[in-house]
């Protein structure tokens, strides 16, 4: 799509694996850039709530497509051992030919880390986590052997082969301007801003840049990614009539924050307020479409918006 990337979630939660295998297929299809799973052991808001494991939905998805990138937002590295996890990570790039994205966060779900006997230590031991994480992963995918003694991530001569085809893009989530960007600047390939910080992208971006300047890197190194709700209409009419249904799905703070600083309304709303979103340094969105079938919008904005930004 040259230099803006659109992707898109994939069904997960509350839905079976033949919706999600029709979506990926059908968004590659589309043309859209990558799909994305969320990597959560407990649905949310309960645990009740049915919801596939990240990376076992996206093994699958790489083996019934070619083109799309595959991603997780965001992955929090004490679900697995990290050198465990880097394993896993290159036999599903091994399976999808080089197209898996790293997503990495610190975690916020507490139940579900205690659910699944993981540790769920401070916020501040888990930045320390993810910043090991960073530092392991791309070293188990280059080097022969591999030993490393962190608190929360250690290997110990350890092998790790096949290589990934490719390095696998990091992508690091979240809205914290200091220890979470920090780590970015340091370790990212891309950064990606939550939904619940859209209306702030043009300050977190400037704070990343801060970041960059601390540690001396390049801040066009690191693309800038938004995760969004995109509600569509075919017409500013019908896009008002979802907007009223979203609201309501997501609740007043959620919801509210789609209609002043989120991406909505007919094919031309969506782009010129994409638009503002690049204009303030966004060139990567990872989209929710809103819609109980949410390869309905995505056909309207395959057809109608995508073409804007080709």
């Amino acid at each position: 799509m040259g230099d803006i990337h659109v992707g898109v979630t994939l069904p997960q939660i509350k839905r079976t694996w033949d919706e999600a295998k029709v979506a990926a297929q059908t968004f590659e299809e589309l043309g859209f850039d990558s799909v994305w799973v969320c990597d959560h052991l407990y649905g949310v808001p309960t645990a009740q709530t049915p919801i596939l494991e990240a990376w076992s939905e996206l093994t699958a998805v790489a083996a019934i497509t070619e083109r799309v990138e595959l991603g997780s937002l965001v992955t929090p590295p004490l679900f697995r051992t990290p050198a465990l996890f880097a394993k896993q990570i290159a036999t599903i790039d091994n399976i999808a030919n080089g197209r898996v994205i790293v997503g990495l966060g610190a975690g916020w779900y507490q139940d579900e880390f205690e659910g699944y006997d993981r540790p769920f230590p401070s916020l501040k031991e888990r930045m320390d986590a993810l910043e090991e994480t960073c530092e392991l992963l791309p070293r188990l995918w280059s080097e022969p052997t591999v030993t490393y003694e962190g608190t929360w991530a250690r290997a110990h001569e350890t092998v790790c082969e096949p290589k990934p085809p490719r390095k696998p893009p990091i992508l690091i989530g979240g809205s914290g301007e200091k220890r979470l960007m920090g780590i970015a600047a340091r370790h990212a390939d891309i950064w990606n801003n939550l939904q619940v910080t859209e209306g702030e992208l043009g300050p977190k971006v400037e704070a990343l840049h801060r970041r960059c300047e601390d540690v001396g890197r390049d801040p066009s190194e690191i693309t800038v990614s938004q995760q969004t709700i995109v509600v569509i209409g075919e017409t500013e009419a019908d896009a008002q009539d979802n907007l009223g249904k979203a609201v309501k799905v997501y609740g007043g703070h959620l919801g509210a924050g789609i209609e002043a600083h989120g991406i909505w309304g007919d094919p031309d709303g969506v782009i010129r307020r994409m638009q503002g979103h690049i204009d303030k340094g966004c060139t990567m969105f990872v989209i929710e479409f809103f819609g109980r079938d949410t390869k309905v919008p995505a056909k309207l904005f395959a057809e109608e918006v995508l073409p804007a930004f080709q």
